[in-house]
Protein backbone atom coordinates (compact mmCIF):
# COMPACT_ATOMS: atom_id res chain seq x y z
CA UNK A 1 0.00 0.00 0.00
CA UNK A 2 1.74 3.15 -1.51
CA UNK A 3 1.77 5.89 1.63
CA UNK A 4 -0.43 8.35 2.89
CA UNK A 5 2.40 11.42 3.12
CA UNK A 6 5.62 11.91 1.17
CA UNK A 7 8.51 13.60 3.02
CA UNK A 8 10.79 16.18 2.11
CA UNK A 9 14.10 17.46 3.69
CA UNK A 10 12.27 20.35 5.66
CA UNK A 11 8.59 19.54 5.87
CA UNK A 12 5.72 16.49 5.52
CA UNK A 13 2.91 16.38 2.83
CA UNK A 14 -0.21 14.35 3.47
CA UNK A 15 -1.65 13.78 0.83
CA UNK A 16 -4.54 10.51 1.15
CA UNK A 17 -7.16 13.03 0.85
CA UNK A 18 -6.43 14.90 -2.22
CA UNK A 19 -7.69 14.63 -5.66
CA UNK A 20 -4.24 13.83 -6.78
CA UNK A 21 -0.76 12.59 -5.00
CA UNK A 22 2.48 14.48 -4.74
CA UNK A 23 4.07 14.20 -8.22
CA UNK A 24 7.02 15.50 -10.16
CA UNK A 25 4.80 18.28 -11.76
CA UNK A 26 4.61 20.02 -8.65
CA UNK A 27 7.86 19.44 -7.67
CA UNK A 28 9.43 20.73 -10.82
CA UNK A 29 6.85 24.27 -10.29
CA UNK A 30 7.97 24.73 -6.92
CA UNK A 31 12.21 24.06 -7.51
CA UNK A 32 11.69 26.14 -10.82
CA UNK A 33 9.34 29.08 -9.85
CA UNK A 34 11.58 32.48 -10.10
CA UNK A 35 10.79 33.48 -6.32
CA UNK A 36 13.74 36.41 -6.90
CA UNK A 37 12.42 39.66 -5.35
CA UNK A 38 8.82 37.72 -4.52
CA UNK A 39 7.02 39.22 -1.42
CA UNK A 40 3.03 38.59 -1.90
CA UNK A 41 2.78 35.17 -4.15
CA UNK A 42 -0.41 33.49 -5.04
CA UNK A 43 -0.78 29.27 -5.32
CA UNK A 44 -4.04 28.79 -7.59
CA UNK A 45 -5.15 25.01 -6.87
CA UNK A 46 -2.68 24.42 -4.16
CA UNK A 47 -4.04 20.79 -3.69
CA UNK A 48 -1.93 19.58 -0.46
CA UNK A 49 -0.16 22.15 -0.45
CA UNK A 50 3.32 21.37 -1.99
CA UNK A 51 3.98 24.13 -3.95
CA UNK A 52 3.23 26.78 -1.35
CA UNK A 53 5.40 24.79 1.07
CA UNK A 54 8.37 24.79 -1.42
CA UNK A 55 8.13 28.32 -2.30
CA UNK A 56 8.09 29.87 1.22
CA UNK A 57 11.08 27.08 1.85
CA UNK A 58 12.83 28.75 -1.02
CA UNK A 59 11.96 32.55 -0.10
CA UNK A 60 10.66 34.70 3.01
CA UNK A 61 7.46 36.00 0.86
CA UNK A 62 3.75 35.81 2.01
CA UNK A 63 1.77 33.31 -0.01
CA UNK A 64 -1.64 32.81 -0.13
CA UNK A 65 -2.81 29.25 -1.69
CA UNK A 66 -6.37 28.70 -2.41
CA UNK A 67 -7.84 25.15 -3.51
CA UNK A 68 -11.49 25.00 -4.12
CA UNK A 69 -12.21 20.99 -3.19
CA UNK A 70 -12.93 20.88 0.88
CA UNK A 71 -10.57 17.33 1.44
CA UNK A 72 -7.96 18.79 -0.76
CA UNK A 73 -8.37 22.26 1.32
CA UNK A 74 -8.90 20.39 4.98
CA UNK A 75 -5.34 18.42 3.89
CA UNK A 76 -3.35 21.63 2.92
CA UNK A 77 -4.14 23.34 5.85
CA UNK A 78 -2.81 20.43 7.89
CA UNK A 79 0.37 20.45 6.06
CA UNK A 80 0.92 23.87 6.72
CA UNK A 81 0.23 23.85 9.95
CA UNK A 82 2.85 21.67 10.87
CA UNK A 83 5.46 23.35 8.55
CA UNK A 84 7.96 25.92 10.02
CA UNK A 85 6.23 28.42 7.69
CA UNK A 86 2.42 28.36 8.71
CA UNK A 87 2.93 32.12 9.72
CA UNK A 88 3.45 33.01 6.23
CA UNK A 89 1.46 30.36 4.25
CA UNK A 90 -2.60 30.82 4.10
CA UNK A 91 -4.84 28.97 3.03
CA UNK A 92 -8.40 29.71 1.61
CA UNK A 93 -11.25 27.52 0.23
CA UNK A 94 -12.50 29.01 -2.65
CA UNK A 95 -12.40 29.07 -6.55
CA UNK A 96 -9.91 31.21 -8.56
CA UNK A 97 -13.23 33.11 -9.95
CA UNK A 98 -14.44 33.71 -6.00
CA UNK A 99 -11.36 34.53 -4.42
CA UNK A 100 -10.90 38.32 -3.42
CA UNK A 101 -7.90 39.73 -1.89
CA UNK A 102 -9.01 43.08 -1.52
CA UNK A 103 -6.55 45.61 -2.47
CA UNK A 104 -3.92 42.93 -2.32
CA UNK A 105 -2.09 42.33 -5.62
CA UNK A 106 0.79 39.42 -6.29
CA UNK A 107 3.95 39.51 -7.58
CA UNK A 108 4.33 36.38 -8.17
CA UNK A 109 1.30 33.89 -9.41
CA UNK A 110 2.12 29.99 -9.42
CA UNK A 111 -0.21 26.94 -10.82
CA UNK A 112 -0.42 23.44 -11.39
CA UNK A 113 -4.01 23.52 -13.22
CA UNK A 114 -6.94 21.55 -14.53
CA UNK A 115 -5.86 20.89 -18.07
CA UNK A 116 -6.94 18.27 -19.76
CA UNK A 117 -9.69 19.93 -21.96
CA UNK A 118 -10.76 17.42 -24.63
CA UNK A 119 -10.12 14.14 -23.09
CA UNK A 120 -12.34 11.25 -21.48
CA UNK A 121 -13.43 12.73 -18.27
CA UNK A 122 -12.57 11.11 -15.09
CA UNK A 123 -15.32 8.81 -13.05
CA UNK A 124 -14.53 10.09 -9.99
CA UNK A 125 -15.72 13.38 -9.79
CA UNK A 126 -13.13 14.80 -7.45
CA UNK A 127 -10.27 14.02 -9.37
CA UNK A 128 -12.15 15.03 -12.65
CA UNK A 129 -12.43 18.56 -11.06
CA UNK A 130 -9.20 18.68 -9.99
CA UNK A 131 -7.75 17.75 -14.02
CA UNK A 132 -10.51 18.45 -16.67
CA UNK A 133 -11.09 21.99 -16.78
CA UNK A 134 -14.58 21.82 -15.24
CA UNK A 135 -13.87 24.02 -12.22
CA UNK A 136 -11.60 26.22 -14.05
CA UNK A 137 -11.19 27.05 -17.90
CA UNK A 138 -8.25 28.40 -19.03
CA UNK A 139 -9.81 31.68 -19.73
CA UNK A 140 -10.86 31.76 -16.38
CA UNK A 141 -7.02 30.80 -14.86
CA UNK A 142 -5.99 33.71 -17.36
CA UNK A 143 -8.72 36.59 -16.72
CA UNK A 144 -8.78 36.08 -12.24
CA UNK A 145 -4.61 35.74 -12.98
CA UNK A 146 -4.17 39.18 -14.66
CA UNK A 147 -6.37 40.93 -12.42
CA UNK A 148 -4.75 39.47 -9.96
CA UNK A 149 -0.56 40.44 -11.00
CA UNK A 150 1.27 43.89 -9.98
CA UNK A 151 2.50 45.41 -13.11
CA UNK A 152 5.72 43.49 -13.02
CA UNK A 153 4.50 40.60 -11.59
CA UNK A 154 5.59 37.16 -13.31
CA UNK A 155 3.15 34.27 -13.95
CA UNK A 156 4.71 30.56 -13.69
CA UNK A 157 2.18 27.61 -14.57
CA UNK A 158 3.35 23.96 -15.39
CA UNK A 159 1.19 22.38 -18.50
CA UNK A 160 1.17 19.51 -20.88
CA UNK A 161 3.01 20.32 -24.12
CA UNK A 162 -0.44 20.68 -25.95
CA UNK A 163 -2.16 22.66 -23.73
CA UNK A 164 1.22 24.86 -22.65
CA UNK A 165 1.28 25.69 -26.46
CA UNK A 166 -2.35 26.61 -26.62
CA UNK A 167 -2.64 28.65 -23.40
CA UNK A 168 0.69 30.40 -24.79
CA UNK A 169 -1.86 32.12 -27.93
CA UNK A 170 -4.43 32.58 -25.46
CA UNK A 171 -2.75 34.55 -23.02
CA UNK A 172 -2.27 37.30 -25.45
CA UNK A 173 -5.66 38.15 -25.22
CA UNK A 174 -5.23 39.13 -21.51
CA UNK A 175 -2.00 41.36 -21.67
CA UNK A 176 0.04 38.11 -20.85
CA UNK A 177 2.87 37.24 -22.66
CA UNK A 178 5.11 34.28 -22.28
CA UNK A 179 8.69 34.85 -22.12
CA UNK A 180 10.22 31.88 -21.20
CA UNK A 181 9.42 28.27 -21.89
CA UNK A 182 11.07 25.17 -20.04
CA UNK A 183 10.86 22.43 -21.74
CA UNK A 184 10.75 19.07 -19.92
CA UNK A 185 10.80 15.38 -21.37
CA UNK A 186 11.07 12.63 -18.94
CA UNK A 187 14.07 10.36 -21.01
CA UNK A 188 16.68 11.70 -23.34
CA UNK A 189 14.70 9.91 -26.30
CA UNK A 190 10.83 10.99 -24.93
CA UNK A 191 8.91 13.73 -26.72
CA UNK A 192 8.30 16.64 -24.75
CA UNK A 193 5.71 16.21 -21.98
CA UNK A 194 5.77 19.36 -19.70
CA UNK A 195 6.23 22.93 -20.34
CA UNK A 196 6.86 25.07 -17.22
CA UNK A 197 5.54 28.51 -18.87
CA UNK A 198 6.31 32.19 -17.39
CA UNK A 199 4.04 35.14 -18.46
CA UNK A 200 4.49 38.71 -18.09
CA UNK A 201 2.96 41.84 -18.91
CA UNK A 202 5.62 42.93 -21.03
CA UNK A 203 6.04 41.00 -24.49
CA UNK A 204 9.55 40.25 -25.57
CA UNK A 205 11.56 37.45 -26.79
CA UNK A 206 10.56 34.11 -25.71
CA UNK A 207 13.36 32.39 -24.36
CA UNK A 208 13.44 28.24 -24.46
CA UNK A 209 15.58 25.38 -22.37
CA UNK A 210 14.95 22.05 -21.86
CA UNK A 211 15.13 19.83 -18.70
CA UNK A 212 15.32 15.70 -18.89
CA UNK A 213 14.30 14.00 -15.78
CA UNK A 214 15.85 10.33 -16.08
CA UNK A 215 18.99 9.01 -18.09
CA UNK A 216 17.25 5.60 -19.13
CA UNK A 217 16.15 3.67 -16.26
CA UNK A 218 13.85 4.30 -13.87
CA UNK A 219 14.89 6.33 -10.92
CA UNK A 220 18.59 7.24 -12.34
CA UNK A 221 17.88 11.01 -12.70
CA UNK A 222 19.79 13.56 -14.65
CA UNK A 223 22.66 16.01 -13.13
CA UNK A 224 20.31 18.72 -13.62
CA UNK A 225 16.95 17.34 -12.54
CA UNK A 226 19.36 16.37 -9.27
CA UNK A 227 20.46 20.30 -8.73
CA UNK A 228 16.95 21.85 -9.26
CA UNK A 229 15.30 19.44 -6.69
CA UNK A 230 18.33 19.23 -4.40
CA UNK A 231 16.88 20.84 -1.56
CA UNK A 232 13.25 19.31 -1.47
CA UNK A 233 14.17 15.27 -1.94
CA UNK A 234 15.82 13.30 0.59
CA UNK A 235 17.55 11.30 -1.29
CA UNK A 236 19.45 13.67 -3.23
Amino acid sequence: MANNYFSFKQFTVYHDKCAFKVGTDGVLLGAYADVSGAKNILDIGTGSGLIALMLAQRCGAEIKAIEPDSDSYVQASGNIKMSKWSDRIKVFNTTLQDYDPGTLRFDLVVSNPPFFRNSLINPDPQKALARHGISLTAEELLSGVAGLMTEEAKFQVIMPYAEGIVLVAEAQQYGLYCNKMLKIRPLPTSEIKRLILTFSRTRSEMHGSFLTIEHGKRHEFTEEYRKLTKDFYLKF
